[in-house]
C-alpha cells in the first residue's frame, strides 16, 4: 500500500499556507492511503508526473489545487513517497528540476542538495581559492571526510572553500547531514566529537545499522531520516499538523533529542543544556511523556518552571503529546513558588517587590545599619538564603562567594541583626517572602517525606538554591527522580547556583544541545552577537563555563529588520506598519509576538494595535491566547515563540534599565551580573522569533544592539 510521507521543510510551509492548498494535501495524503501505485500514477486529479530536465528522475510532482504543484521524492522501489515542497506551479517546477536526492553513507538518511546551485558555485570557487593547505578543510583527509558521511560530490565542494563565510552561502544547497558535519568541523570540533554528534546519534536507534548501506533503498532510508520525515499514521494525525501548524515541528525529534527524552532510565538526576530554540523544553516534555508510560499506580509527576506564563504553555505543550486526560492528570504542572505555597499552605501574603526596599530600610534603621537597603537585600538573598543560614555563628564563618563587597567580620554581627528584623516584621504583619517560603516548604518536606516520584523542571538556569532544595526535597534520591533542561545565555534573574552543593549530581548525565530548530541563522546569529564572548556559568560546577561553541541554526531565512523612530508615537505607529505587513503577507495574529522591557510600554502598544483594528492582547498566564498580537514584557516571552517578533523600546535608558543595575559602588560583581541579566533579557526576546525579527527605539539605541 503506498504512502506520502512530508518533509520538515514543507512543515515549516504550513504556515504560509491557504487553507484550500491544505485541503489539497491531506486529499493527496488520503489518495496514497487508498490507491494502488497503479491507480496513483493513472488518476487524472493527482496527475503524478516526471519533469523534463530534471537532474533527478526521482523528483516528481502532483497537483495539490489548481495552480499548486506538490514536489515527491519518488523512489523507484517501495511504497513511500515524501511531500518535499507545495509551491506555485511554475515556482514548484522550477525548483523541482534542481534538485537531487541521495542516501548518506554514514547516517543511513535521506538527503536533498539543490545541485545546480552547488555545480554554479564551486567553479567560481575554485578560481579563487588559494593553495589547498589555506583552506577550510584542509586538516581533514579525504577518508576522515568520507567516515563522516561527505560523499564525493560534497567533497570536491567542501575541498574549495576558505572561511566560514563562504560555507555560510554553499550551506542552504548541500546534503542536510554533510551540512551538519561541515558545520561542527568548521566550528573547531574534531572529527571524533562530530561523529559523535551527528552520526552516532542517527544511528543510536538503528538496529540494522551494521549492514553495508544499500543507496537505492529509500523505503529504509525514509524510515531512518526521523529527524527530517514524518511517517503520518491516520488522517486524525494529519488533521491535527494541518491545523495547527506552528506546532508541526514538535513531531520531528533529532537523534539526539530522541535519545535523552526516550532513554529507558537515569541512574540519578539528569540534565540537558542549550541555547534558545535547540528544543530544551520539547525533549522535557516529550520526558513527561516516556514517565507516564512507566508509572505505578499511586505515583505522581511535577512539571515545574519559573514563571505562570511557561506553566501555561506547557500546560498547553503536554496537551499536545498526551492525548489521554487520565495520564495527564498525574501531572501537576506549576511554578516553584506556586508548589511551595501549596507544601506551606499558609495564609500569610508574599512580599511584593515594590513593598521590599522600604522594608529594609526600616530594618536597617532599627538597628543602626548605615549601609544601603540594597546591600542588605542581596546578603539576604545570594549568602543567608542560598547558603540556608539558619543562625549568626552559620553566617559569621560562612564564604561570602560572588559578593563583590567588603564585608568586615566586626560588622557581620548588626548585618545578622537587620535581617532578624526584616524577617521578624515580616511575621508580626503576616507576610512572606518566596525564598522564605520555599526553604520553609523544604524542611516540611524532608519531614513528612515526598509527594513525587518524577520531577522535570524546565528553565532551571534562573532557580534560587533555596528552590533547588524545595525540589530535590520534592523526590526521593532513586533513578529517574529528576530530569532538569536550562540554558545559562537565558539567565534573566540573578540567580547562581552549583547542583551539587543542592545534593543534584548530574555528572555523567548531562547532554549539551547546539542546534537551534526555531530561528533562522540570520537571526540567530544578530542574536547570538550580543552575547558571545562573555562567560556563563554553568548548573552543575561553578568552575566551569558554557559556550556558545558550535551553536547554530538548521533554517535559513531574512535577516532582522531595525527601525530608528525620532518619537514614542513614530514607533508604535512604525510597529503598526510592521505588524500589518506580517498579516497582509498570510502570518495570522496569534503567530505574532510584541516583546518590551516596560509594562507601560505593552500597554501602549496593545492599545495602537487595537486602535489600528489588529487584534491584541496583554500576554497573561490566567488568559487563553487566541488568534490576537500576544504582547508583553521580556521577562513574560521568556520560554515562549512566535513565527514573527517584535522588539520595541530598546533604546539606551531601557537596556540597560539603570533601575535594574546595582551600582559599581554597592557592589562591583552585582553591578556586573546585573548587566549580564539586561543583555541576556534582550537575547531572550530577540530569540523568541522564527522566521521575522524587527528591533526598534526611540532616540538612541541601546548599547547592547549588534553594531552600536
Amino acid at each position: 500500500m503506498p504512502h506520502l510521507a512530508f518533509d520538515i521543510a514543507f512543515c515549516e510551509q504550513l504556515p504560509k499556507l491557504q487553507g484550500t492548498v491544505r485541503k489539497g494535501v491531506f486529499d493527496a495524503w488520503e489518495k496514497f492511503e487508498r490507491l494502488s501505485m497503479e491507480q496513483l500514477f493513472r488518476d487524472p486529479g493527482l496527475k503524478l508526473e516526471s519533469l523534463k530536465k530534471a537532474r533527478d528522475p526521482l523528483i516528481r510532482t502532483i497537483r495539490i489545487d489548481h495552480g499548486t504543484r506538490g514536489v515527491v521524492l519518488a523512489p523507484d522501489t517501495g511504497d513511500t513517497y515524501v511531500l518535499l515542497r507545495v509551491l506555485p506551479h511554475d515556482e514548484a517546477n522550477r525548483w523541482a528540476v534542481k534538485q537531487k536526492a541521495s542516501i548518506n553513507t554514514a547516517t543511513r538518511g535521506v538527503e536533498l542538495r539543490d545541485i545546480e546551485v552547488l555545480e554554479e558555485l564551486t567553479p567560481v570557487y575554485e578560481r579563487v581559492a588559494p593553495e589547498p593547505e589555506k583552506r577550510l578543510f584542509a586538516e581533514y583527509s579525504d577518508g576522515q571526510l568520507a567516515t563522516l558521511g561527505i560523499d564525493e560530490m560534497t567533497l570536491r565542494q567542501a575541498r574549495v572553500l576558505t572561511t566560514a563565510e563562504q560555507l555560510e552561502a554553499f550551506a542552504p544547497f548541500f546534503p542536510q547531514d554533510q551540512r551538519e558535519v561541515l558545520e561542527y568541523l568548521a566550528a573547531g570540533f574534531n572529527p571524533q566529537q562530530v561523529w559523535e554528534q551527528v552520526v552516532a546519534v542517527n544511528l543510536a536507534r538503528d538496529a540494522e545499522a551494521v549492514e553495508p548501506v544499500n543507496p537505492t533503498d529509500y523505503e529504509t532510508a525514509i524510515r531512518r531520516t526521523r529527524t527530517r520525515i514524518a511517517l503520518v499514521t491516520g488522517s486524525d494525525e494529519l488533521r491535527d499538523i494541518l491545523d495547527k501548524p506552528f506546532a508541526a515541528w514538535r513531531i520531528f525529534l533529532h537523534p539526539s533529542q530522541h535519545r535523552v527524552a526516550y532513554r529507558p532510565s537515569y541512574s540519578g538526576p539528569a540534565q540537558i543544556t542549550g541555547g534558545p530554540g535547540t528544543g530544551k523544553t520539547v525533549v522535557a516534555l516529550h520526558r513527561v511523556r516516556h514517565l507516564l508510560g512507566h508509572v505505578r499506580e499511586g505515583d505522581r509527576i511535577l512539571l515545574t518552571t519559573y514563571t505562570n506564563a511557561l506553566v501555561a504553555a506547557l500546560r498547553a505543550g503536554l496537551a499536545e503529546l498526551v492525548d489521554d486526560e487520565t495520564l495527564r492528570d498525574r501531572v501537576d504542572i506549576m511554578t516553584v513558588d506556586a508548589f511551595a505555597g501549596r507544601v506551606v499552605s499558609t495564609s500569610r501574603r508574599p512580599l511584593r517587590a515594590d513593598e521590599e526596599t522600604t522594608r529594609w530600610q526600616l530594618a536597617a534603621e532599627a538597628v543602626g545599619f548605615t549601609g544601603s537597603p540594597q546591600f542588605l537585600a542581596q546578603e539576604y538573598k545570594h549568602v543567608v538564603m542560598a547558603q540556608n543560614l539558619r543562625t549568626y555563628e552559620e553566617y559569621e564563618i560562612a564564604e561570602r562567594k560572588g559578593r563583590g563587597s567588603a564585608l568586615q567580620t566586626a560588622a557581620r554581627p548588626l548585618v545578622w541583626r537587620a535581617i532578624e528584623e526584616f524577617t521578624r516584621g515580616l511575621k508580626e504583619d503576616g507576610l512572606r517572602t518566596y525564598l522564605a517560603t520555599c526553604s520553609e516548604a523544604a524542611d516540611l518536606l524532608e519531614r513528612k517525606g515526598t509527594p513525587y516520584r518524577h520531577l522535570v523542571v524546565d528553565e532551571a538556569q534562573d532557580l534560587h538554591p533555596a528552590q533547588w532544595r524545595l525540589l530535590r526535597a520534592a523526590v526521593p534520591a532513586r533513578p529517574d527522580d529528576l530530569f532538569i533542561a536550562g540554558d545559562p545565555h537565558q539567565r534573566i534573574y540573578d540567580s547562581k547556583v552549583s547542583l551539587k552543593a543542592v545534593g543534584i549530581k548530574v555528572t555523567g548525565r548531562s547532554t549539551k544541545m547546539r542546534k537551534n530548530y526555531r530561528s533562522t541563522h540570520e537571526i540567530l546569529s544578530w542574536s547570538t552577537a550580543l552575547l558571545v564572548g562573555r562567560p556563563f556559568t554553568e548548573l552543575e560546577d561553578d568552575a566551569r563555563n558554557e559556550t556558545l561553541l558550535g551553536y547554530r541554526s538548521a533554517l535559513h531565512g531574512s535577516g532582522p529588520e531595525t527601525h530608528a523612530a525620532t518619537s514614542t508615537d513614530g514607533e508604535l505607529a512604525a510597529l503598526v506598519t510592521r505588524v500589518r505587513g506580517w498579516l497582509d503577507n498570510g502570518v495570522s495574529p496569534g503567530e505574532i509576538g510584541v516583546s518590551a522591557r516596560f509594562n507601560k510600554t505593552c500597554d501602549a502598544a496593545t492599545e495602537r494595535l487595537l486602535a489600528a483594528g489588529i487584534p491584541a492582547q496583554r500576554l497573561r498566564a490566567d488568559r487563553p491566547v487566541g488568534d490576537t498580537v500576544s504582547v508583553g514584557t521580556m521577562h513574560s516571552f521568556k520560554g515562549l515563540e512566535y513565527r514573527c517578533v517584535a522588539v520595541i523600546g530598546a533604546h539606551d535608558g531601557a537596556l540597560p534599565y539603570p533601575k535594574a543595575v546595582t551600582p559599581v559602588e554597592v557592589d562591583r560583581l552585582q553591578h556586573e551580573a546585573d548587566l549580564l541579566a539586561e543583555r541576556c533579557l534582550l537575547f531572550v526576546a530577540c530569540t523568541r522569533a522564527r522566521d521575522n525579527l524587527y528591533v526598534s527605539w526611540t532616540g538612541r539605541p541601546s548599547t547592547f544592539l549588534p553594531g552600536t
